[in-house]
């Protein structure tokens, strides 16, 4: 298993978030090198040991080279997929938000009844408080992948943005809300929601397409090779068939142009001289042309 993988499941264990060195006051802490972490207001983050201290309401961005660990003082933490951002807040009772906009992230922590978690569509509660394992991924129709582990985890109570609909995700449940809709259900759901290993996997162009996701042009290229243009002098042409002495060979030079000012101009010109083939002895032409075809 690759050493992210290890850090995931490293984050159940209360013993590793206690011993990174946190402020009195913060949520959590993260390496600095693993985020982009921004305060409210863009306060300044205290560094303790090369962990940014994450109090109040803060912003955590992965880099793209790898998934990044929050360690929560309550015990458990948050595994932010690479490139995501999670927003974290929390309140005077020590209760928790946490704001998924578009991405991937996990969730290990003890939940409590009061802690909430949102997308830009939906909004997560927890029936009671329990020792939660959730994988979240939302991408950019809206499709919403959720993956509550565990048979002790806490329920998920489910409504949308109007508060009109909810749904129940129980412990062991994994679905997907196609399009943040949650009339329109995938109970099944099979492909993972949480963060993808931090080595590169395969991924055919219809996965990537039909999750949203995109795809770099390396990875187009393998599937779908493009020859390389001769005309740009990207690629050697091939070998020419050698000439058979005595052959006649017919070459036609010519040089293709495009001008708009002489096209427009041509256009007034063909139109006068139909107008003029029009003129009057033509209508009077056409006139007994339809008189004696009766």
């Amino acid at each position: 298993m690759k050493a992210g993988w290890l850090i995931a499941m490293s984050l159940v264990s209360a013993s590793a978030a206690a011993q990174a060195p946190v402020s009195d006051k913060a949520l959590g802490s993260v390496a600095a090198d693993q985020v982009v972490a921004t305060g409210s207001n863009d306060a300044h983050l205290v560094l303790i040991d090369g962990r940014a201290q994450l109090v109040g309401s803060v912003k955590v961005t992965a880099k793209p080279a790898h998934n990044a660990v929050v360690n929560l003082v309550r015990g458990g933490g948050v595994l932010v997929c690479r490139t995501t951002s999670v927003h974290l807040t929390q309140s005077a009772d020590e209760s928790l938000l946490l704001a998924l906009d578009r991405g991937s992230m996990e969730i290990h922590m003890k939940a409590r009844p009061t802690d909430v978690v949102i997308t830009p569509d939906l909004r997560f509660t927890m029936e009671k408080a329990g020792k939660l394992d959730l994988r979240m991924r939302v991408v950019f129709n809206g499709d919403t992948c959720v993956e509550n582990r565990g048979r002790n985890a806490p329920t998920l109570h489910i409504s949308d943005s109007f508060g009109e609909n909810t749904y129940i995700v129980k412990p062991g449940q994994h679905v997907l809300f196609e399009r943040a809709s949650l009339r329109t259900v995938m109970d099944h759901e099979s492909t993972p929601c949480g963060c993808p290993p931090d080595e590169k996997a395969s991924v055919s162009l219809a996965q990537a397409m039909k999750h949203g996701g995109s795809i770099s042009p390396q990875q187009a290229a393998t599937v779908h090779p493009f020859p390389t243009a001769q005309s740009d002098g990207l690629a050697t042409p091939p070998p020419g068939t050698p000439e058979t002495p005595g052959d006649r060979h017919v070459q036609v030079a010519t040089t293709l142009s495009f001008d708009p000012t002489t096209a427009d101009s041509s256009r007034p010109t063909q139109a006068a001289q139909a107008k003029k083939k029009r003129g009057p002895l033509a209508a009077i032409g056409r006139f007994f042309q339809r008189l004696f075809a009766r």
